[in-house]
């Protein structure tokens, strides 16, 4: 965003350091009577109004698989930068997004994102395994680990993930 430019209309339009004002604009409307009149009015001098009845506005959800390739680009971005993809869980990775230019990053946890896919390992297609095992991570080469497999014998499971029928 720049000085007399203008404001996202919608969430997701626009990420500025991982902030959506978009959807933070969204949120504003949807809760306009909650706003203090001061707000209000500071909301109105920027040129955001309230929502008109009937007017849908509200985030926009991100499926499964629109999450999963954002997640896998800061990995393959880190691991080219780094040569590893061993990051810290806290690590935060930001990458471009919409082919933009300056000011359109996103943050993803990709710590925490690593860390929860490998304990997870056995429930990911084989198609999102082999995306992993192409990065260097072993884990996600094996059918599934070993800790799956420890837990499959002590829990009466067919496979990690799956009852047994």
């Amino acid at each position: 965003m720049k000085a007399g430019g203008s404001l996202p209309a919608g969430a997701g339009e626009l990420v500025v350091q991982g902030e959506d004002p978009g959807a933070w604009i969204a949120g504003q409307r949807v809760g306009w009577e909650r706003l203090m009149p001061a707000q209000q009015y500071l909301l109105e001098t920027l040129g955001i109004e309230p929502a008109g009845e009937g007017e849908a506005v509200g985030p926009v959800r991100r499926s499964q698989d629109e999450r999963w390739n954002t997640n896998l680009a800061a990995a393959r971005q880190f691991h080219a930068r780094e040569g590893h993809l061993r990051p810290a869980r806290k690590h935060v990775e930001l990458i471009d997004v919409n082919s933009g230019g300056e000011g359109d990053q996103e943050a993803v946890k990709l710590g925490a994102w690593l860390d929860n896919t490998r304990r997870r390992v056995g429930k990911l297609s084989a198609e999102r395994r082999a995306q992993l095992a192409g990065l260097g991570l072993e884990w996600a080469a094996q059918e599934g680990s070993a800790r799956c497999g420890v837990l499959t014998m002590l829990s009466g499971l067919r496979s990690c993930g799956r009852a047994r029928g």
